[in-house]
């Protein structure tokens, strides 16, 4: 991996993170409403996943959708806008936090049902098949939406029609406040692909280029036409749920020192430190330059208008 892709893969990371915070921060002073859930800890998993898709590739993401919007390509001004309910946003200021959306980008919408996701990637997957394109279709979910009957029903299909789309859990090991294991008798939920004749594997969500390297390879076997796989990238998000609930998760605080001795974000830096891809001078650099572009989305969002009312009719209620 060369330094160029490198630190391409840390700048993701640092404009994900720093995203995220600046939301949390806006959200605690009224400025966004509505649900937030932040991606905090886990952005990794869409920096990686990402970072070597083509424009007209699909995405499909979650309620947590930020990170994958972000990773793929999506303009943070607009994003802001958007969390902000500015008529500059990417949904007119009517989507918000979960439902940012750019077809343009092959952005098919974050998602605020629970594993909602599935169905559109494969019919996506099926669209590609169909215009006999090389498209793939990447679809993130949570823990939480492996034990619906939506998830062994996408799966399936994908399998039998060998449709080009990876599926993706992004395992932070709570379905909202209940612990993974207490919710399904398995410990790895990317066990459950050889049920549906697939490539299935389980990684550390937490380490980029391990993302990287793995969801690129399965990209390009679906660019060859060998079908679909399940990755499971174990991770673990900060904080509460969304923003709206407290969060009432039980650990100890050793659970919670041991994961955050593997921020993604912290990690990568010290492995780019140690190994002389950067030294602490550049990477201060890149993240003044990136922090700076966040507050100039800010700044943007503020001076945006508000969208009329007849935009609701037009855009949510529409004949």
């Amino acid at each position: 991996m060369n330094k160029f892709l490198k630190i391409k893969l840390l700048k993701n990371l640092y404009k994900i993170r720093f995203f995220e915070e600046k939301a949390k921060e806006l959200y605690k002073k009224g400025l966004i409403v509505g649900a937030l859930h932040p991606y905090i800890g886990e952005e990794a998993i869409a920096t990686g996943a990402c970072a070597e898709l083509n424009k007209d590739d699909y995405i499909l993401c979650t309620h947590r959708g930020h990170g994958h919007c972000i990773a793929k390509g999506a303009d943070i001004k607009y994003m802001m806008a958007e969390l902000m309910g500015r008529e500059t946003g990417y949904c007119k200021g009517v989507g918000g936090s979960m439902h940012i959306c750019d077809k343009s980008m092959g952005i098919l919408g974050a998602n605020g049902i629970v594993g909602g996701g599935l169905t559109i990637a494969v019919g996506a997957a099926i669209s590609s098949v169909y215009r006999k394109k090389k498209q793939v279709t990447i679809c993130f979910f949570g823990d939480g939406g492996a034990n619906l009957g939506v998830f062994h029903e996408s799966l399936n299909l994908a399998s039998l029609w060998k449709l080009p789309v990876v599926f993706i859990c992004e395992n932070n090991m709570f379905a909202a406040t209940t612990p993974s294991n207490e919710n399904m008798p398995i410990q790895n939920i990317g066990d459950r692909a050889y049920a549906y004749g697939m490539y299935g594997n389980v990684i550390d969500g937490n380490n980029v280029e391990d993302v990287y390297s793995e969801i690129k390879n399965r990209v390009n076997e679906c660019r060859k036409g060998n079908g679909p796989s399940l990755i499971e990238c174990k991770t673990y998000r900060y904080g509460g749920h969304c923003m709206v609930l407290s969060d009432t998760r039980k650990e100890s605080k050793k659970e919670i020192d041991e994961w955050k001795k593997m921020d993604p974000v912290f990690r990568y830096e010290n492995k780019l430190l140690k190994e002389g891809t950067a030294d602490e001078g550049e990477l201060e650099t890149i993240r003044e330059e990136i922090k700076k572009s966040i507050e100039k989305a800010v700044e943007f969002a503020k001076d945006s208008k508000f969208p009329e009312n007849s935009i609701i009719k037009e855009l949510v209620y529409a004949d």
